[in-house]
């Protein structure tokens, strides 16, 4: 289905119903960053548990990187927009994500990783994601995916806008590379010309969220408006539509499944209940990750 079909049909589209610009904290080793999800004002978005975005080019903000650490019982999914970040864990997994490489991240049962930043100096910046995993696929195995930036599709649209599609289906039929999850995520880079409309088909009871990296955009057919560095949660809707206010514009689109679970959070693991947390910490203390 093109874009001009979806924009005839008669579809519900989503709008702008919260809007957050984050909480700056730190995490790792001093590494400075915003929570935009898991924090005081937004606690998780089911089933999305937390969001950060890292972005400086003052080493001493980002050199600490984070340290070996502990997971069990979600996702974690990192994008780098800029710099180089070397990830390694217990298992003998290791690697560099660059500018516009994914890692999704499966800890399951346990993992313990590392990422450090592969550079001292210059533009470090990306997102990280976590997922939660449903009940059943807690104590799975661990497993990676990682994308390079020449394994994710551009869809090109419009005048000059474009769409990296890590993962979802767009209406040209590009479909990203993440195998499909319990959450049957969206996650999209689109870049957005003022003379270009966004258009995208959604599940209609999906959560969904956009998070502007530039530039300023205009949401649903009532156009609030969403600027860089702010995080909108939408209303469910079988589309989204997104028109830039500025010359130029750059957000990330996400949706996914809310699992509709009880979630117990205890540090570094999400688990059901808050004996599954304890024996995650009893499990980690006696080297069983």
């Amino acid at each position: 289905m093109t874009q001009d079909k979806l924009n005839q049909m008669s579809v519900s589209t989503r709008e702008l119903k919260y809007v957050t610009s984050g909480q700056m904290t730190s995490d790792g080793d001093g590494v400075k960053l915003v929570r935009l999800i898991g924090n005081r004002h937004l606690d998780m978005l089911d089933p999305f548990l937390l969001m950060d975005v890292f972005s400086s080019d003052e080493p001493q903000d980002y050199i600490g990187g984070f340290p070996p650490h502990p997971h069990r019982g979600f996702e974690t999914v990192t994008y780098m927009l800029a710099g180089l970040m070397r990830h390694k864990d217990g298992m003998g997994n290791e690697g560099v994500i660059g500018p516009y490489d994914v890692q999704w991240m499966t800890a399951g049962r346990g993992i313990i990783h590392s990422e450090m930043p592969e550079q001292e100096n210059g533009l470090l910046m990306g997102i990280q994601l976590w997922i939660n995993l449903p009940q059943k696929e807690k104590m799975c195995l661990p497993n990676y995916q990682d994308y390079s930036e020449t394994q994710i599709p551009v869809d090109k649209f419009g005048a000059c806008s474009s769409v990296r599609v890590i993962a979802g289906k767009r209406q040209s039929g590009i479909t990203g590379p993440v195998k499909k999850t319990a959450i049957n995520p969206i996650y999209m880079d689109v870049s957005l010309a003022q003379s270009d409309t966004f258009l995208q088909e959604l599940t209609g009871t999906d959560n969904s969220f956009l998070y502007v990296i530039e530039g300023e955009v205009m949401v649903g057919d009532s156009a609030n408006h969403l600027r860089a560095g702010q995080l909108g949660i939408l209303t469910h809707g079988e589309q989204i539509k997104v028109m830039a206010s500025t010359a130029e514009a750059r957000f990330i689109l996400l949706a996914g499944t809310p699992l509709n679970e009880p979630v117990v959070k205890g540090g570094p693991f999400v688990m059901n209940t808050q004996e599954e947390v304890a024996q995650a910490f009893v499990d980690f203390r006696a080297n069983r990750f």
